[in-house]
């Protein structure tokens, strides 16, 4: 049940690829992120190149996503006004990304950065989420009042230009901050292969203030834009995106994407950022072990690097 990967150039099992992509996608309709933080490590761990596997799962984050966005659309969770801001950002922040990708494989040091980059931002991001999320369910199990929190959208906000209104998320705020968020999405989007919903998510919730009920299905089309973007650059620039494995992962993750949607409001929003806080800062773990792990082939030459 093995397939040849011609870009990788390794074989792979094709049925494992089609549940992973379903896999991936579930998370990715559940939690409102792109879910390339939980592929790109495991394409790894596969024995794919990290410079093909981030390339590559890019258009699995697009299949995933536009899925959950269909789901969010008919309830109508999705800002595309803000989205679509973010979304310009994130196209811009792909083409410096890709660039600085290129940069990277060229010195031959492409697969150091993508494992150090998910250390710092997994592992950063899914402490504090984890963190903030245990707490709140602490305070619940034992019947306490959690402390309440200041509200109000931190004041540098409204004192930027280019203000405008946001109806269906509630704000009136400078359209440099989302653009700003969508660029930053971009290049991680690049450089890691990932939506940058695990970073847009907790930004439009405790920076931006967005309503809750709008934050995961306008994330989704954020990364729709910004991961087409990605893909289509890579595979004109670096040639890391191998069609093979881009439609067996995409397979899966179109259906896992909308029983994810259909579950996401089941769950209570602390528990699920715990569950996602945890998954990040896993993920972030392992890849960085990756680090201090003596390779069995000291001499051994990932395809694609350093040529």
């Amino acid at each position: 049940m093995d397939i040849y990967l011609p870009i990788a150039e390794v074989s792979v099992n094709w049925p494992f690829l089609v549940l992973l992509g379903a896999l991936v996608g579930f998370v990715s309709g559940l939690f409102g992120i792109g879910g390339g933080f939980l592929m790109a490590p495991v394409l790894v761990f596969m024995g794919i190149p990290p410079t093909v596997a981030v390339a590559s799962q890019a258009s699995h984050v697009v299949a995933s996503s536009t899925s959950g966005v269909i789901r969010y659309s008919g309830m109508k969770a999705v800002d595309y006004r803000i989205g679509g801001i973010m979304a310009v950002g994130g196209a811009l922040g792909a083409l410096a990304g890709v660039e600085m990708f290129r940069y990277l494989r060229l010195l031959g040091q492409a697969d150091l950065v993508v494992a150090v980059s998910y250390l710092v931002f997994l592992g950063l991001i899914g402490s504090m989420m984890l963190y903030e999320s245990l707490t709140q369910i602490l305070h619940r199990v034992r019947g306490e009042t959690p402390p309440r929190k200041e509200r109000r959208r931190p004041m540098w906000l409204y004192g930027l230009p280019f203000r405008m209104r946001f109806p269906r998320s509630g704000l009136y705020i400078s359209a440099i901050p989302p653009f700003g968020l969508g660029v930053f999405a971009g290049i991680l989007s690049a450089i890691m292969g990932v939506g940058g919903g695990f970073i847009l998510v907790p930004a439009m919730l405790y920076v931006l203030r967005m309503r809750a009920s709008v934050v995961v299905g306008t994330s989704l089309f954020q990364i729709i834009i910004t991961t087409a973007v990605t893909t289509i650059l890579q595979a004109g620039r670096n040639q890391t995106v191998d069609i093979v494995l881009s439609t067996i992962l995409l397979l899966g993750g179109v259906v896992g994407a909308q029983f994810g949607a259909k579950l996401s409001g089941r769950f209570r929003a602390e528990e699920m950022r715990a569950a996602l806080g945890l998954i990040v800062l896993l993920v972030g773990i392992q890849m960085g072990l990756e680090l201090f792990v003596r390779p069995s082939d000291l001499f051994l030459l990932a395809p694609g690097v350093g040529d």
